[in-house]
């Protein structure tokens, strides 16, 4: 499960959209998403409560304590709201010690409200959680000792037995209400593959409950299924952060292909680099490096998986030793090309696209005084090693080649003495 952080605005919008198909009810959510290309004039034409209701605006970039941030403007009409994007857009902000601009605003109708209430629900390994409490908005933290969290075992319904126990404080004319609602969200959660849901905080309007605000995240792995129900979702990169020209070009690969291709550069002087086959193996040999202590020498996070064909294996290693051999200082090198052990994946032929990548390289893999470790397993993996022997004999560039006898974090031992050995 990959755990993917959506905009505020597709949160909502999810909820509206599926929220009657699972309750019977509608929710009367309203909302507008507003970026540098935003005509207001076609969006009042798309959205025209935006020009007869007053309006709240606020940043929809993945990142909280807007209110206490002052990034939360309540009660204003259209044009006003127009001033408050004109005047922070594309600005730096700082949030969380993360810095960057505001691309991304959402606007919705300034709702008045007397009580605030916290819903949130957790996807958990053996099933979720899911926290509730009567005093929500920006003092949550603050009242944390009112948050009530209850435990739902995987396979098991959200029944109105299990869920008194969330709302058992709760006056007699909204229990009711707020204890469907909070069925209705779980089920809406599951249905749609949601990882994480928290509304802080949502209040009662006419009677019925109604998200203010709302974060979400979704488990991407499951997007093959829920393309129809999410709809054109957007899943952002994290605050602050900004894709190279090389993570784009992997990116626009990812796309195109039904495999998983996914290259981060953490540090670019770097001296240990990886191309992992596996999200699980990936994460492993990463975090082996760190918990070795050599975090601040690990210049990636990468992974291919999903059988991608030679081509894209190609072109994805193509980018990943250039990244890895770049700006050659003198020093040793090393890059690690490992994995589990595949299940359908023909190792041998993912292998052919990195050898192919690692002869046009041959004479920035010298410069570069890089040493490279092979650990494969999975079928045709015998005949892949072997060609990577092969490799090594006619490159003339150290390569070590281990099958599944060796394990994963072995050759990242094996990786961090090499950079750490005299010259």
């Amino acid at each position: 499960m990959a755990r993917k952080k959506i905009r505020e605005f597709d949160s909502k919008r999810l909820l509206k959209e599926h929220f009657k198909r699972i309750s019977g009810r509608e929710l009367p959510i309203q909302s507008a998403q507003v970026t540098e290309s935003t005509d207001f004039n076609e969006l009042v034409e798309r959205e025209p409560w935006l020009s007869s209701s007053k309006l709240v605006v606020k940043p929809d970039m993945l990142f909280g304590k807007r209110g206490k941030s002052g990034l939360v403007a309540l009660n204003l009409d259209l044009a006003q709201v127009a001033a408050f994007v004109k005047e922070r857009l594309g600005k730096e902000v700082s949030m969380g010690g993360c810095k960057g601009p505001i691309t991304t605003f959402i606007v919705e109708p300034f709702i008045p409200h007397s009580e605030e209430y916290y819903l949130n629900i957790v996807s958990e390994r053996l099933g979720c959680s899911i926290s509730f409490s009567e005093c929500g908005g920006i003092e949550i933290e603050e009242n944390w000792d009112k948050v009530k969290t209850i435990f739902i075992p995987t396979g098991v319904s959200l029944t109105s037995e299990i869920c008194a126990e969330l709302v058992a404080t709760l006056p007699l004319e909204i229990k009711g209400e707020i204890e469907e609602f909070i069925k209705a969200v779980y089920t809406l959660f599951q249905d749609l593959d949601f990882t994480f849901l928290e509304m802080n905080p949502f209040a009662i309007v006419d009677g019925k409950p109604y998200p203010l605000d709302m974060r979400g995240e979704l488990d991407d792995t499951a997007a093959f299924k829920n393309f129809k129900k999410w709809g054109g979702i957007e899943f952002p990169m994290p605050f602050g952060r900004v894709m190279s020209p090389t993570e784009s070009f992997i990116h626009g690969l990812d796309e195109k292909t039904s495999a998983s291709l996914k290259f981060t550069v953490l540090n670019p002087k770097g001296r240990i680099w990886t191309m992992v086959a596996g999200g699980g193996a990936s994460v492993i040999y990463a975090d082996t490096v760190g918990d070795l202590g050599y975090a601040s020498e690990l210049g990636n996070y990468a992974e291919y998986s999903g059988a991608p064909n030679e081509e894209e294996v190609l072109q994805y290693a193509r980018v990943v030793i250039d990244c890895a051999t770049a700006d050659p200082d003198g020093q040793k090198r090393a890059l690690v090309i490992g994995g589990g052990i595949a299940n359908f994946t023909d190792v041998a032929a993912t292998f052919n696209g990195i050898i192919r990548a690692l002869k046009e390289k041959e004479s920035r893999l010298k410069a570069a005084r890089m040493n490279i470790y092979v650990r494969r397993g999975g079928p045709n993996y015998q005949r892949g090693l072997a060609k990577m022997r092969t490799l090594g004999e006619e490159l003339g560039v150290p390569i070590e080649v281990y099958g599944p006898e060796a394990t994963m974090t072995g050759i990242c031992k094996q990786a961090i003495e090499c950079i750490t050995a005299a010259a």
